[in-house]
């Protein structure tokens, strides 16, 4: 079952990715003898040997009871290890439920995971508003305490459970505390969030650094371990050596170019805007089923990048001591005969299709008058269209959110 359905992603006959968790609900699907899949928004990969249940991530808070209930239907093997891919909650908090059968787990993670964990502390008002926004979920409430892992490691590490091999490597990628997990008896690669069967998650516009060319590495160096199976921690497996060479190295392909691309106009003296509007990822890349910019997106990427190599200045003098935004807003609204001549020309901008410079017309509008109904009217009209025209889930979340700042206030 789980090989036919696999086969129907790789085909793009079904989608299973960090944006469509196809077998959400399914339990714990086997893969082979004593290994086993579960889908959710983080999957969950079970092993059992020697007596023995290890997990490689554990899934998020909200799901966490679920996972139990679904594990113990498989195994009844008392968890004794688990592994964090890295530190994003929607990896580390399925331990508890297990954890309270009265058997502590060791936890093993790269040690920067603990530095995450930190962060997220000083960071807990923040994280709440920009994944509320990101993922339209108003409710959202960061968590403030964490299980923190019990054994750390820098660069590599290799962990003996039962009969099974964990070969822990550290990389760089959308984290900077991410482990690449390997099990020799079963060829069987854990690649974590290094591969989710959409563009790499590289660019994330509310998100901390992210690291692109060290992600093409780590694609590189999965390739090289020619797994026969690959489960990631979003999205379906991928069976056979040959499948999974081809989207690892594909997906470096992907990236590799738009790092190069970046770096070269970069080098030159190009400007970030420049730089933004004319690098395009490879063409002949476009139809696979596991490149579809439908998460983050290839702009993101290189604004990502250039803040990784070119610090915070875009190349733009006005941009280096800029005078207040609502300012420049009521400056412009003034020359264009007042807000609501800015709102209209946001509205023929977007009648004629074009939906960046309406966003640029109608958030100017709303600057220059904050409290003008009318104005948000024609904001909320802007945002929802841009919404409606996007794939990515990074873009439709920050404009949704736009759209809805507006009618409330309209």
């Amino acid at each position: 079952m789980i090989e036919e359905y696999a086969d129907q992603v790789w085909r793009g006959e079904a989608d299973d990715s960090i944006v469509d968790a196809g077998m959400t609900g399914k339990g714990v699907l086997t893969v082979t003898e004593g290994v086993g899949w579960w889908s959710g928004f983080g999957n969950v990969i079970a092993f059992e040997s020697g007596g023995e249940l290890v997990l490689f991530d554990t899934s998020s808070p909200f799901s966490a009871a679920r996972l139990h209930e679904d594990v113990r239907k498989w195994t009844r093997a008392p968890l004794t290890t688990a592994i964090y891919s890295h530190g994003h909650i929607d990896h580390v908090f399925g331990t508890a439920p297990f954890e309270e059968e009265g058997h502590r787990a060791t936890i093993y993670a790269h040690k920067a995971v603990v530095e995450r964990f930190e962060r997220y502390l000083l960071t807990n008002g923040y994280n709440s508003v920009i994944n509320q926004r990101q993922f339209q979920a108003p409710n959202l409430r960061w968590p403030d305490s964490y299980r923190h892992p019990d054994v750390t490691y820098t660069d590599t590490l290799t962990v003996r459970r039962g009969d099974l091999t964990f070969d822990l490597v550290h990389a760089k990628g959308e984290t900077d505390d991410a482990t690449i997990g390997y099990v020799p008896e079963h060829r069987l690669l854990l690649p974590g969030d290094l591969f989710i069967w959409v563009t790499p998650n590289c660019g994330n516009p509310q998100k901390v650094q992210r690291y692109p060319r060290e992600w093409v590495h780590a694609l590189r160096l999965m390739a090289a371990m020619d797994a026969e199976i690959m489960l990631p921690s979003h999205g379906a497996p991928i069976f056979g050596r040959d499948r999974i060479r081809q989207a690892l190295l594909e997906t470096a392909q992907w990236l590799d170019s738009l790092v190069t691309q970046t770096l070269e106009l970069l080098n030159s003296g190009a400007r970030l805007d420049e730089i933004v509007h004319s690098v395009r990822p490879p063409e002949h890349l476009s139809d696979r089923p596991y490149l579809r910019a439908r998460y983050d997106e290839p702009e993101f990427v290189v604004r990502n990048l250039w803040r990784l190599y070119g610090g915070w200045y875009d190349g733009n003098p006005a941009h280096l001591k800029p005078a207040p935004e609502a300012v420049l807003a009521r400056s412009v609204a003034a020359l264009a005969g007042g807000p609501a001549a800015l709102a209209d020309a946001a509205l023929r901008a977007l009648a004629d299709g074009d939906e960046r410079l309406a966003g640029h017309l109608a958030e100017l509008a709303a600057l220059a008058a904050p409290d003008d109904t009318g104005v948000h009217r024609v904001r909320a009209e802007v945002f929802a269209a841009r919404a409606a025209g996007e794939l990515s889930l990074m873009a439709k979340g920050v404009f949704t959110w736009a759209a809805e700042e507006s009618r409330r206030r309209s």
